[in-house]
Parts: structure tokens; sequence; C-alpha cells
């Protein structure tokens, strides 16, 4: 163990002790609003009476979940604010806010605190809080392997944030998408780039611009109209495979919900059905790099992927924040694939979404 790792069971009661601070918060119930048009928002709206929800992009009499949109100029800036942000920015949320001249803002977790209703806590906080509960020794064991500071403080900050949501824990992380699965210490040249989960071709673009090199990239996106505007955008980059289809452990037919953009996903109330097959029976190129980011299906991908990962140990660049297990289920299935890895934890947002764990062969140079 690194000198300066600590226990969970640690951050847990710091955590705790961390509650205990903070100082009562009077609001107006009469004048309340929230920003952010999610869930969340919706839950806070079943307990108070919401005046309007800050939406500086609203059309004018337009409303969300029949709850008017008000532009920020237009709220009178003595209001209760509060921020539903989790997702994305909370941090940038809370800056704009204040900015726009609001005076009194509170978080999800403040109200939950305040109030006493608990069911106010977004709903990774409260599965973060039961995945951690009962299976504490399994993050210990990926924390003491992070290979680096940055994964280990990365690893702490986005934990603590996932269970407590606040954004306290996120200040010095910036927004910074398009960096995500590139970083230097992965070393990427003459890859064969599988990119699952490819969207509408924008990290398949961004890999072709930041390594040119490549060998050739192979994008599998289950979604049509994704695929569509993949080969339009894709169409002067070279030696581009496009498989639409879904990757899994098996090849069949599953439910999934389409036409939502990055969000589209494997799920049994989808909408139409498509076909998946695994990575393993579907490329036969030796694979040096696998991207993933499946809205959840990770898991699945990575059994479908098994011999290659045996066979020719590809970079790996794993989306592990969907569900509050995803860390430690995809931790523990490469693990227990192949051990011939440095691992590490990168995080690209400033609340619960876009954590990737980087697998890097031990042997790469």
């Amino acid at each position: 163990m690194h000198k300066n790792q600590i226990k969970i069971e640690q951050t847990i009661e710091y955590l705790a002790q961390e509650e205990k601070k903070i100082p009562p918060f009077v609001f107006n119930k009469n004048n309340l609003y929230a920003i952010g048009k999610n869930q969340d928002t919706a839950k806070v709206s079943k307990i108070f009476r919401l005046t309007g929800i800050i939406d500086d992009g609203a059309l004018p009499d337009s409303h969300w979940n029949d709850i008017p949109l008000v532009k920020s100029k237009d709220a009178k800036k003595n209001c209760c604010v509060i921020n539903c942000s989790t997702s994305i920015r909370p941090v940038d949320t809370l800056h704009y806010l204040k900015q726009a001249g609001f005076t009194s803002v509170i978080n999800l977790f403040e109200l939950a605190l305040q109030t006493g209703e608990t069911c106010l806590l977004p709903d990774f906080v409260t599965e973060q809080r039961n995945e951690i509960d009962q299976h504490t020794s399994e993050w210990q064991d990926i924390f003491d392997n992070l290979c680096d500071q940055t994964s280990r403080d990365t690893f702490l900050d986005t934990l603590k944030f996932r269970l407590t949501a606040n954004p306290k824990f996120m200040e010095h992380y910036k927004v910074r998408l398009k960096d995500q699965y590139f970083e230097n210490f992965m070393q990427y040249r003459e890859e064969i780039f599988v990119d699952a989960g490819g969207f509408d071709g924008d990290t398949a673009i961004e890999f072709a611009k930041r390594y040119p090199d490549y060998k050739k990239i192979i994008i599998f996106e289950p979604s049509k109209s994704n695929m569509n505007q993949a080969k339009e955008r894709l169409a002067g980059f070279r030696n581009i495979e496009f498989f639409q289809i879904g990757l899994s452990n098996t090849k069949t037919e599953l439910r999934f919900t389409a036409e939502v953009g990055s969000a589209s996903s494997i799920n049994k109330n989808g909408n139409e059905t498509i076909s998946v097959a695994t990575l393993d029976s579907l490329v036969q190129d030796p694979i040096t790099f696998i991207k993933m980011d499946l809205e959840g299906w990770e898991i699945p991908a990575i059994q479908g992927a098994t011999e290659h990962i045996k066979n020719t140990t590809p970079k790996l660049a794993l989306a592990t924040y969907h569900n509050a297990s995803d860390l430690r289920k995809i931790y523990e299935h490469i693990q227990n694939i192949e051990k011939g890895y440095e691992i590490f934890l990168r995080h690209y947002t400033q609340g619960w979404s876009e954590t990737i764990l980087f697998f890097k062969p031990r042997l790469s140079p």
C-alpha cells in the first residue's frame, strides 16, 4: 500500500463529520426556483411548489413538467434557487447562479439534510452508499492498485461526490469531454482501435486527429441515426470499418432505446430490437486499443471480448460511471481475464458522469 493511501472506512467517517459542519439554511418556500431539468428536479417539485426553473435558453411562456421556465434576469434575486445539477456541471452552475446575482442558493444534498427529506438525495447517492457498504474491501483493493497519485485523488474525489452529491468535492475539476479516453500515459500509436459505443463518430474523429498514424478504426453503434451521422462525419478519414450492431456476450437480439443521442442504450423497455454479438466473433484483427462507453452494458461487452483481451492484451479505456457497481465489477472482470495491466482512473466532468478506468499493458514501452 502506498504511504499516502487511506482506508475507505476513513473516507466514510470523514463524510459523516463534514455533514455535521453544514450550517442551517433558511429558505423561502413561497419563492422557490430550481436549476436543472432532470429527475431530481421532478422529485423536488413533488415536495415543494416551484415558482419556476431557471433556464436562460427557454422560449417565452415555455414549461417543463408544467413548471414555468424563467430566464435568470426575470427571477427575483432574493428568491431561493435549488441547484439540481449533478451530472456534468454542478460547480459551474453554482458560479453561474452567483454571477447572475442570486444570493440564496442551496444544493440538493443540503436541501435533503435541512428538511430531513432523504428521498431528495439523487439516486446515485443512495445506490453508491449501498454499494460501498456491501463491498468496502473490494473498493479498497481497487484503490490500492491504482498506479499514480492522480488516479488515487480522482478515486477519492469522485467517490466522495457520489456518496454525498456535494459539489465542493469537485471544485478542482473541469469539463473536458474532448480529452476523454485520450491520456498521454496510454502512449497511443499505430493502433487498431475499437470504438464500442461510437455514437455519431465524435470519439473516432478525435482519435483520428490526435493519432493520425492509426492502422484502423472499427466503430460499433447500433443506432441507425447515430451510425449514419458517424459515416457522414468520418467520410474523409481512411481505413474505418462500421458495424451497426451492439456488443454483448452472445449473439442474440435485445431491446434498445433509440433516437436519444448519446444516451441510446440496451434495456428491456427499449423501443426497438437490435442485433448484438461478441467482439471476439466479429473482429479478427489483432486489436490494440478498445474504448467502451455503452450506457451500462459494458460488462456483457467485456465478456464478449475475453479472447482479444487474453491474446493481445489491448489497451483499454472503459466507462465506469453508469451504475454504482460499475467500477468494481469492471475492474474485477478485467483482472480475472488478464492481470498484466497498469491501472489508472480519470474523470472528465464536475459531476457523477464520465469516469474512465484505463488499463495499460505493463509490457508497453
